[in-house]
């Protein structure tokens, strides 16, 4: 099946606007054609990923400069392209380290260098460098109902889910396409028929600390995969940070990119609504035993009490988060075997100095840190062997990715394991 092309569409395909954006068009036509989807849509907010620095990329800049990188990995087209701004807003998703971090890490200073070229290169073309995959937190956010095209796992179902926008979960090279076009193939969740609720999860016990919704949301993903959950039961008032940590833990654990929580997000004010009337499902449980389950699931790459690692913000750090890590910090001072890095978006790392939680953080012996993660830029403090997290997102990827320990735990359980050396956390 040929998608149907709007006049417009037809003439960016045959190279009324430039090479680069009928190589974008041509794009995401065999993108839509493999989808089965009938038409593009229009989008104007964009997220993907463009400067974060890679050996392959870094060959290609060689070769031919930024041009050619996008044009390879971006747009999926061997020829020399002249890339002109970005047709509609688009942003840069979290990357690799930058400056804050050189030294700290084995992560070298050339990718950091790197990185801020090809900064300098993609903001003269429109790219809004937000570096961070919670751009929502930052001044990215679209409305409900507004189609957008954005990439990262925890920040496409934070949109969908809680903001109500509508986007599947794209790849560098669609990002790419629809930031010079304007154009998505209108598939997936950008359907409404395609957003309602197809399981029922039943939380049977108490969920209200960030703990616990990113424990349920990692049963919640492990549970229904990649289909879309309306979440219920003894469930507290979550906070912004309770529902990324959620819905970054669903999409770890099964690929979850829209979920409901009847009466709070937008498109389910009934857990009727979130069926569109129809049939609802019996009901998944999740009592005492799947939460201990979780917990030791999560738990179970961690042999040693000796930690040497504490990462926070994951996804990135709220500032309300910023200050609770602050107040707790206090007056205390962390091991000398121990480092912590909490990872947040700059934008709110200028509040966070503003406001001196940094300063208390750095104190006690902390960094603040910006862009990035060590998921993402796959390095930690040289010689790493056991971490501690809150993080159910990290908890689970970060042992596969650089091969150490790791414990899941309360903020206070690592603060604690922080200041002492040693992990006590345990299950309440």
């Amino acid at each position: 099946m040929t998608m149907l092309l709007t006049d417009d569409e037809r003439r960016m395909r045959d190279g009324e606007e430039g090479a680069a954006v009928a190589a974008a068009m041509d794009l995401l036509i065999r993108y839509g054609d493999a989808l089965g989807a009938e038409r593009l849509v229009d989008t104007r907010n964009v997220a993907g990923t463009m400067t974060q620095p890679s050996p392959a990329k870094a060959q290609l800049v060689r070769e031919g400069g930024w041009a050619k990188a996008y044009a390879v990995i971006n747009l999926d087209s061997d020829e020399d392209l002249d890339i002109p701004r970005m047709k509609v807003p688009t942003c840069q998703l979290q990357h690799g380290f930058s400056d804050d971090a050189d030294g700290l890490t084995g992560y070298s200073t050339q990718s950091i260098e790197l990185q801020g070229d090809a900064e300098s290169y993609f903001s003269d073309r429109g790219v809004n460098i937000l570096a961070t995959c919670t751009p929502y937190q930052v001044g990215n956010l679209p409305v409900r109902g507004e189609h957008v095209a954005w990439m990262e796992s925890s920040a496409v179902v934070y949109a969908n889910s809680v903001l109500g926008a509508r986007t599947n979960c794209e790849g560098g090279a669609s990002t790419g396409a629809a930031g010079l076009t304007g154009k998505i193939p209108y598939w997936g969740l950008h359907d409404p028929a395609n957003r309602f609720a197809t399981h029922v999860v039943r939380a049977d016990v108490r969920v209200d600390s960030f703990q616990d919704w990113g424990m349920f949301g990692y049963f919640v993903g492990e549970q229904v995969l990649e289909a879309r959950p309306a979440v219920i039961g003894d469930l507290g008032l979550p906070d912004l940070t309770d529902l990324k940590h959620f819905g970054a833990a669903t999409a770890t654990s099964g690929g979850v990119e829209l979920y409901h929580v009847p009466g709070l997000t937008p498109e389910a004010p009934t857990l009727e609504a979130a069926f569109d009337g129809g049939p609802i499902p019996e009901a998944i449980v999740y009592g005492e035993a799947e939460r201990r389950w979780v917990y030791e699931t999560l738990n179970a790459q961690g042999e040693s009490t000796d930690v040497d690692f504490i990462l926070l913000g994951c996804p990135h750090a709220s500032l309300d988060q910023l200050a609770q890590i602050a107040y707790r910090l206090e007056g205390r001072r962390l091991h000398d075997s121990v480092q912590l890095w909490v990872m947040t978006p700059r934008a709110l790392a200028t509040m966070a100095a503003r406001n001196g939680y940094t300063r208390t953080i750095m104190r006690a012996g902390g960094h603040v840190l910006t862009d990035s993660c060590p998921a993402m830029s796959r390095a930690a403090p040289p010689d790493t062997k056991v971490f501690a997290t809150d993080s159910a997102k990290q908890a689970h990827y970060l042992p596969a990715i650089l091969g150490i320990e790791a414990w899941f735990g309360t903020l206070d359980e690592c603060l604690d394991a922080a200041v002492t050396g040693r992990w006590t956390g345990g299950l309440a």
